[in-house]
């Protein structure tokens, strides 16, 4: 079967952080004898900030941010097995599912796949009069890359058909322990970019331990922190490309994940640096967030922060034996579970056994 999957991007990770989900999965399932398209947008300088050239395991094609840029790629729709439209594309989202949906043949498998689906929903909890109110019983499925029951009682509860939730995971072919770097030397680093659903959380779990321990190095990485007052003891590098991503994660003595806003409060949503990092052989901690446990052993495989005070007790009392040892557990768990070769495995059954449904129930 061939993919046709319209997304943010999967060249560059620069402000749009899905794209090493899409490049483990996409790949993932590319072994598995799909033939997938990409279709990405020229947009917020990500093709002047590319992390990888086109792979071989997946056709890109880029597309002027117009209009009518988006009407000729939409066509192509029509020429796929499975059309899937990712959430936050970041041009014309709502339009360009619309097209998507009108060129698809009726026997196509039409998905929408939701990178960040608490949000989501909680804007349509907000806009009753949003458009994927109206969409989502067009499409035969929808997949989030997280969320857990929460999430696909909402999605249900909003009209949806069904919701399932495809894990973030490791793809260690591309994350993968290395040697260190004196750049990112350090005793606590963060890597993600600055989000207004995510800076009160940085600021309460990364920046207030850094004014707490003023002899620890503290290191973050994203973009969009070069004017947010830092302490002096906290190095801000902006934006990180993937290439560098393992490297920064097996650096630091340890390495902090913190949840956005939504996905903190809805739980069963570990982002994809958590399995980047534990790849890595990285020593994480995260801040604490209802279904973990499903992903890493809490004191054996990865450490819980419900604050800034906690993540400023741990970091103190942490050896650096102690952080390798958790590291080693992280990186093994991971392997043994939460690579995308399984991710791809669950996926590859989804598609296979909701592929049979719409000429059913478009019958209907």
């Amino acid at each position: 079967m061939n993919i046709a999957f319209y997304g943010s991007s999967i060249l560059s990770s620069y402000w749009n952080g899905a794209a090493t989900y899409y490049r483990g999965l996409l790949r993932a399932l590319a072994a598995h004898g799909y033939e997938i398209t990409f279709y990405e947008p020229d947009a917020y300088d990500r093709q002047k900030n590319r992390d990888i050239e086109p792979p071989d395991w997946c056709s890109v094609v880029v597309y002027e941010a117009t209009p009518e840029a988006l009407r000729r790629v939409a066509q192509r729709a029509a020429q796929a097995d499975i059309v899937v439209k990712a959430s936050g594309v970041g041009f014309e989202d709502e339009a360009l599912l619309e097209a998507i949906l009108s060129h698809a043949r009726p026997e196509a498998l039409k998905v929408f796949w939701d990178v960040d689906a608490p949000a989501t929903l909680a804007q349509l909890r907000a806009e009753p009069d949003h458009p994927l109110h109206a969409m989502l019983g067009r499409l035969d499925l929808v997949l989030t890359y997280g969320g857990g029951e929460p999430v696909v009682y909402q999605y249900r509860s909003a009209g949806a058909r069904e919701c399932v939730p495809i894990y973030n995971a490791l793809d260690p072919g591309t994350h993968h322990p290395v040697s260190s770097d004196e750049r990112f030397s350090c005793d606590l680093a963060f890597l993600g970019n600055r989000l207004p659903d995510r800076e009160r959380r940085v600021e309460a779990f990364f920046l207030e331990p850094a004014v707490s321990l003023p002899g620890r190095r503290f290191v973050i990485g994203g973009s969009g922190w070069h004017d947010k007052p830092m302490p002096p003891n906290v190095v801000s590098l902006g934006h990180v490309g993937t290439n560098d991503h393992n490297a920064f994660n097996a650096t630091p003595l340890a390495v902090l994940n913190i949840s956005r806003d939504s996905m903190a409060e809805n739980g069963f949503s570990p982002a994809t640096r958590v399995f980047e990092a534990a790849g890595a052989g990285a020593c994480l901690i995260t801040d604490a967030w209802l279904g973990l446990e499903l992903f890493l052993k809490p004191g054996e495989e990865v450490l819980v922060a419900r604050d800034g005070g906690d993540v400023a007790e741990i970091l103190d009392g942490l050896t650096a034996n102690r952080a390798a040892q958790i590291g080693r557990a992280a990186l093994q768990r991971v392997l043994r579970e939460h690579t995308y070769a399984h991710r791809a495995v669950d996926t590859d059954r989804i598609f296979r056994e909701f592929a049979k449904r719409p000429k059913l129930e478009a019958a209907e």
